[in-house]
């Protein structure tokens, strides 16, 4: 697969859609898609499912990704992240199960759907370029602000849009986020 972490991406997406589960990717695919090109070991997609589309979601994946049922029923239960691993390329989709919040109804809102020219029906949506960068400040910051990878995918997204970022959210949700000092941060250093 010469895309495989897209690819493997969609195979959930599709599934995601098809049983009218909102989702949006974020993490590293997003940060690549607005940002600078890096390889990723896993894709992260922040999706509301409920209890009751858990058999359905599990049944259209379980041919080609290792999952566990049971997982994904406590996940939803308990708004926590379960994982699928594609078993051609073991490569890892993380799913996370958000609770509700003014925040999370911005980041679903602002969403983007983006198409790729390599297969017909390639389409996904993800998380905006502003939603992107408070994503990676706020795991920037849980990770003890230690992570170069995650600062360089910061920047990357703010250096890569600049001109076109969306300051007035950025800086509203940064305060509200208490990432408000990374950001200012981040944008001196992205210029």
């Amino acid at each position: 697969m010469p895309n495989e972490p897209l690819e493997v991406t969609l195979k959930v997406t599709r599934v995601l859609e098809k049983l009218g589960i909102p989702y949006f990717v974020s993490g590293s695919l997003a940060s690549t898609l607005y940002g600078m090109v890096r390889s990723t070991q896993d894709a992260d997609i922040v999706a509301e499912m409920r209890q009751s589309q858990v058999h359905q979601f599990a049944s259209a994946l379980l041919e080609e990704f290792y999952l566990d049922e049971e997982m994904i029923d406590e996940s939803i239960k308990y708004n926590k992240s379960f994982n699928l691993i594609h078993k051609e390329s073991i490569f890892k989709v993380d799913v996370f199960i958000p609770l509700q919040s003014d925040y999370l109804r911005s980041q679903f809102s602002r969403a983007r759907i983006h198409t790729f020219d390599f297969a017909e029906g390639a389409v996904a949506k993800f998380a905006s370029p502003e939603d992107t960068i408070l994503s990676k400040l706020r795991w920037f910051r849980s990770g003890g602000e230690a992570s170069e990878r995650q600062w360089r995918d910061i920047l990357g997204v703010l250096k890569a849009n600049s001109g076109m970022i969306d300051l007035d959210y950025l800086n509203n949700w940064a305060g509200d986020l208490k990432v408000a000092d990374l950001l200012e941060k981040a944008m001196k250093e992205a210029g």
